[in-house]
């Protein structure tokens, strides 16, 4: 691994109590990109032992929150005082495949404009996960979010998921996951982060929102490929990462939709939105 001065690309991977993945996340990297690459371990938890230990192995750097800031708040302390004109902000349950980093670095270098690009993000049965997603619409994300599990089939969630079709091909999209993200740093500086209002979750989504609107694209790039092992947190702590879905979800639509002839529609989702979380929480107990 570079050093901070020296690496044109700075890799954040934000960790709470992390186990045996995040060793592989930093083994894979290392085929990942031929740039010179500066790995940050942001530690949000209380027992750094994990992380230490692989930051040995693997020439990288721990940082201590002190605190659990969340996934956003965490990337921002890890992207703090990076210099390079590239950070990466990724989940510790991925696995790199060869050379996937520099393809995203090449397709940033080619599109001067594109403020984050995402790779395809594979299921570990090697599926295409939808990483790339439109911006939903108020009535759409409203459709989709209250009636998807509850009638899969709505019109709401077959538009939203039309919108989303792994099609091979590179291209714009609304929002990319915060899974794995390569962002140009004068783009994640410009519009100030990840808002830390959220927790976990919508921060990406957020994100993608932002920066569209400051004039930069989110550019979705398959060619790049990396396995998202996933849920790992969420198989720990059911309860709390339903509880901070929906409480990311309800300020994502309050702060999208804050016009007073708006309340209606932000109201009956927020009723909608505490009815689901409730239903998820007495399933998962």
């Amino acid at each position: 691994m570079s050093t901070a001065t020296s690496a044109t690309v700075r890799v954040v991977c934000v960790v709470y109590h992390p186990g045996p993945e995040l060793d592989r996340f930093a083994a894979t990297l290392a085929s990942a990109t031929s740039a010179p690459v500066e790995l940050v371990l942001v530690d949000n938890g209380d027992d750094h032992t994990v992380a230490r230990e692989v930051a040995e192995r693997h020439g990288a750097r721990v940082v201590v929150t002190g605190a659990n800031l969340g996934y956003g708040g965490g990337a921002n302390r890890g992207a703090d005082d990076a210099t390079g004109p590239w950070v990466v902000v990724a989940n510790a349950d991925l696995e790199w495949e060869p050379g996937s980093l520099d393809v995203l670095l090449e397709a940033g270098a080619a599109e001067p404009r594109a403020g984050a690009l995402g790779p395809a993000l594979l299921n570990v049965d090697g599926t295409v996960y939808p990483s790339a997603r439109a911006l939903p619409s108020l009535t759409q994300g409203a459709g989709h979010a209250l009636l998807v599990r509850l009638w899969p089939g709505n019109p709401w969630t077959r538009a939203y998921r039309a919108a989303q079709q792994h099609t091979g091909e590179r291209r714009a999209a609304g929002w990319l996951s915060g899974a794995c993200l390569l962002l140009r740093r004068e783009a994640f500086a410009q519009v100030g982060g990840f808002d830390e209002g959220y927790f976990m979750f919508f921060e990406d989504v957020d994100l993608g929102e932002r920066l569209g609107r400051a004039g930069w694209t989110n550019l979705y790039v398959p060619a790049a490929r990396v396995t998202h092992v996933g849920g790992t947190s969420w198989r720990a702590r059911p309860a709390s990462m339903i509880s901070a879905h929906h409480a990311s979800a309800a300020r994502y639509v309050a702060r999208r939709y804050p016009h007073w002839y708006q309340w209606p529609v932000r109201t009956l989702t927020s009723l909608g939105l505490r009815l689901r979380e409730r239903a998820e929480l007495r399933a998962a107990r």
